[in-house]
């Protein structure tokens, strides 16, 4: 039972409505507006969704307010310094950090799905040599439905759990075969001996006719990044997935739904922009003008990496991967890369500017990953490619929670119409 009701008047009619106000476990309560059209004819208007709880779930909560980011009521700060990928991972999908027994197990699944259907080959010689990798990453991941057949009845938890499983397994392989068609190379076979962060690495950069090591600060970094990743509440991209699979669409369909929507650059492009400003910037002596462009509000020149649309103190993400991301410089980085120099010369300033302290327009995750992903060599077209490889896990894990829901439905947001009233039709003669 509710424990007590939010009561709307009408001043027009002076009809009321009382609505439950659903509890929260942390964070707002909700009020429950569902039977709000039938009783009073008036729809709610909120674009963007910006106040509407959309869903509930039990994965991930966020306070922008506090910096805080938790995955399954644990903080992402212990996350990112105790564990790796795939525990997180699987404390998403099943609600509780493994034993080691089961770690192992899920492990071992992950690394045997690895591998590709040969068929898939083809299917990345299809396109065009110079296509972006996000458009094969949409095309593939989408047609994975035509080859498995026995994973794709959302009806069947075991086969959910298999789809998900296949999905977190083969973002990788995909995701390196989508590279080396960009650059004219051959595709490389996963390798069971590898982690998975370590496997994507392989697969990316090794070619046939050498060796290949990873250096273990690159897949320390990688993974961290990709557990930061993971997922982020309700974001454009995981409601992509939950609407898409409030229709009954098959589970890759769903996840290749995602994927076009953080190919958008307002979501998963924000790291490519830090590296596109640093070039534009282009010198350290540059920065004090370019500082001034940014507190003008006349100017449309903004900061991208610094401030964060849900995150009004630091990002938490940011402080953890700050650390690293000075490490991977120190250890990977050219030192005759300006852009590096201009980096930390901002990020430096910026800490220390009252402007940007007292607005609380901190250095946030994409500014740091950007620098972390050119330090590996991985290209600027592929930063949004390695986004979707680590959020696959979040979306799986929203995706799998809503099928599970009782009474779930398809999703039908509804529109304020403000376009022509009714007219009649004027033939072409008389207009």
């Amino acid at each position: 039972m509710d424990e007590h009701t939010l009561t709307i008047t009408d001043n027009k009619t002076g009809q009321q409505i009382e609505l439950p106000v659903r509890k929260a476990t942390q964070g707002p309560d909700a009020v429950d507006i569902g039977h709000f059209f039938r009783e009073m004819g008036y729809l709610t208007y909120d674009p963007g969704f910006l106040s509407t709880a959309s869903c509930h779930s039990k994965l991930t909560y966020l306070d922008g307010k506090q910096g805080m980011l938790m995955y399954r009521g644990y903080p992402i700060e212990q996350l990112a310094e105790h564990s790796n990928f795939i525990e997180v991972a699987h404390l998403m999908m099943y609600g509780e950090l493994p034993q080691q027994q089961q770690l192992d197990n899920f492990s071992d699944i992950i690394v045997h799905h690895s591998m590709l259907n040969e068929a898939l080959k083809s299917f990345f010689r299809g396109f065009y040599h110079d296509a972006h990798p996000m458009a094969i990453m949409v095309g593939v991941v989408g047609s994975l439905s035509a080859f498995y057949h026995d994973s794709t009845d959302i009806s069947n938890p075991r086969h959910r759990e298999i789809a998900a499983h296949r999905l977190i397994a083969k973002m990788p392989s995909i995701a390196a075969a989508s590279y080396k068609h960009s650059i004219g190379e051959p595709q490389v076979y996963p390798d069971n001996s590898l982690s998975y962060v370590g496997n994507l690495l392989h697969m990316m950069f090794s070619v046939p006719c050498e060796q290949f090591q990873a250096d273990p600060v690159a897949e320390k970094a990688l993974d961290l990044i990709f557990i930061l990743h993971i997922d982020h509440e309700q974001n454009a991209s995981t409601s992509t997935v939950r609407l898409a699979g409030s229709s009954g669409a098959n589970p890759f369909a769903c996840i290749a739904s995602g994927i076009a929507a953080l190919w958008g650059p307002a979501h998963g492009g924000a790291n490519e922009a830090v590296l596109s400003m640093l070039e534009k910037i282009g010198d350290v002596k540059n920065i004090p003008g370019y500082l001034a462009r940014a507190k003008d509000r006349d100017d449309p020149f903004r900061l991208m990496g610094f401030g964060h649309r849900v995150y009004k103190n630091y990002d938490p993400r940011a402080r953890i991967i700050r650390k690293m991301c000075h490490e991977v410089l120190s250890k990977l980085g050219n030192d005759s890369d300006p852009l590096f120099e201009l980096a930390l010369r901002l990020e430096e300033i910026a800490l220390n500017d009252e402007y940007f302290i007292e607005r609380k327009l901190y250095p946030n995750v994409d500014f740091y990953s950007g620098l972390i992903y050119k330090a590996l060599g991985i290209p600027t077209n592929m930063f949004t490619v390695m986004f979707s490889i680590a959020r696959t896990v979040g979306w799986v894990a929203q995706w799998m929670e809503m099928i599970s829901e009782k009474n779930q439905r398809i999703g039908r947001p509804r529109q304020l119409y403000i376009g022509p009233t009714k007219r009649d039709y004027v033939p072409i003669g008389n207009r």
